[in-house]
């Protein structure tokens, strides 16, 4: 995700401590003829509205919802309330990845500090990580940390590739700590370990939690259960490079990183029963999304398996699969506000962004959600793009 701050820190998430967005950008409604541009998906912004600390509750959390496919505006509820929101038959499918304590503080050979942030595990002891404080690294550099030497193998972009002294998941489990994102103006503590987690987290892999999925409790799923709504799974282990801010005011020149996921054949029988007895994919959180349109072929049919991807959801995208969504408060300029453009619509997306700003709504990662149902193709288009 991504923000415009005037020189502040600028990491997963986009934003940093002490961060205020630009507003000097014409209003977010302002149409162009012109290619679809970065600044088309600024709003302002309070920094007071980031959630520093979860709820009481994981169903505490307030809900708008956005009915885009009926074209209705968007109304104030609670998560409590999600079930009016479905009917039986929906298919709710959640995100299964676990987030694992993936900040490791290391030090250089010199004494000097640095931190490792898990971006994959490759195989073996090594790694993918991103270095914070890396700058003038060799090969061969053996990093200090409280569960031994990790050793710089090399470059791989702006990765590291590293060996740790063992399975690095086991090494971070041990010894690392629980990654929240740079916008959360704290440390981790016990809590975090818990909340910063889905009840349905059951595969480790992921440096970020799919935030959505954080809203649900046990009596909610119960209730969903009984009403006749049933659940599926993927797997998509979230990577710092999800969250890069884009740096170009071409969306289109922004590369993502590639993430590792999964579809199970169960859960494809099940996308495959649900759209046969004209019920819904609802899609719990944008790593879903990415997940389940990724596995689509061009018409719509979804194939199990593991893959890598690095979709970029925008404005234009075809839909083959998801139906509706439940996803958190995004970030200005990021590229899970496009996603979520692409599938509300343009103008009804930043008009619900703008109600969400206005009534006090909890943004990001332990904030309050949306959820969304499709637009018709074409009806609300973002700058640039070809109306209906």
């Amino acid at each position: 995700m991504g923000a415009a701050g005037g020189g502040t820190r600028r990491g997963r998430g986009g934003a940093g401590r002490g961060t205020r967005f630009r507003h000097e950008t014409p209003g977010p409604l302002a149409y162009h003829s012109g290619p679809v541009r970065l600044s088309d998906f600024t709003f302002e912004l309070p920094p007071e509205l980031i959630a520093q600390r979860p709820l009481a509750s994981r169903s505490d959390s307030r809900l708008l919802a956005l009915d885009a496919a009926g074209g209705a505006a968007a109304r104030d509820r609670r998560i409590v309330d999600l079930p009016e929101c479905l009917d039986p038959g929906d298919l709710l499918v959640f995100n299964d990845t676990r987030v694992v304590p993936a900040r490791l503080p290391a030090r250089k050979p010199t004494g000097g500090r640095v931190e490792l942030l898990l971006e994959r595990v490759t195989g073996g002891d090594e790694a993918l990580v991103q270095i914070r404080g890396g700058k003038g690294l060799a090969t061969g550099t053996a990093l200090e940390t409280a569960g031994g030497a990790v050793v710089v193998l090399g470059r791989d972009a702006d990765l590291w590739r590293v060996r740790f002294p063992g399975p690095p998941l086991a090494v971070l489990e041990r010894h690392g700590q629980v990654p929240l994102p740079p916008y959360i103006e704290r440390e981790a503590d016990a809590d975090d370990r818990d909340r910063y987690q889905s009840v349905l987290a059951r595969v480790p892999g992921s440096v970020a939690a799919p935030t959505a999925s954080l809203h649900f409790d046990a009596p909610l799923l119960a209730r969903l259960e009984q009403q006749g709504v049933r659940r599926a799974t993927v797997t998509l282990h979230v990577g710092a490079g999800t969250f890069q801010p884009v740096r170009t005011e071409d969306p289109a020149r922004h590369h993502m990183h590639s993430e590792y996921c999964e579809v199970p054949p169960a859960t494809c029988e099940a996308v495959a029963a649900t759209r046969a007895a004209g019920g819904r994919v609802v899609a719990i959180g944008t790593t879903v999304v990415r997940t389940l349109e990724s596995a689509a072929t061009p018409d719509g049919v979804l194939q199990p398996g593991a893959r890598d991807t690095d979709i970029f959801i925008r404005p234009g995208h075809r839909w083959r699969v998801v139906d509706a969504l439940l996803t958190n408060f995004h970030l200005p300029e990021s590229t899970l506000l496009m996603l979520v453009c692409a599938f509300a619509g343009y103008r009804a997306t930043l008009a619900a962004y703008r109600h969400a700003v206005a009534n006090r709504y909890r943004f990001f990662s332990y904030g309050d959600a949306m959820f969304v149902t499709r637009a018709p193709a074409g009806s609300d288009p973002a700058p640039g793009e070809p109306g209906p």
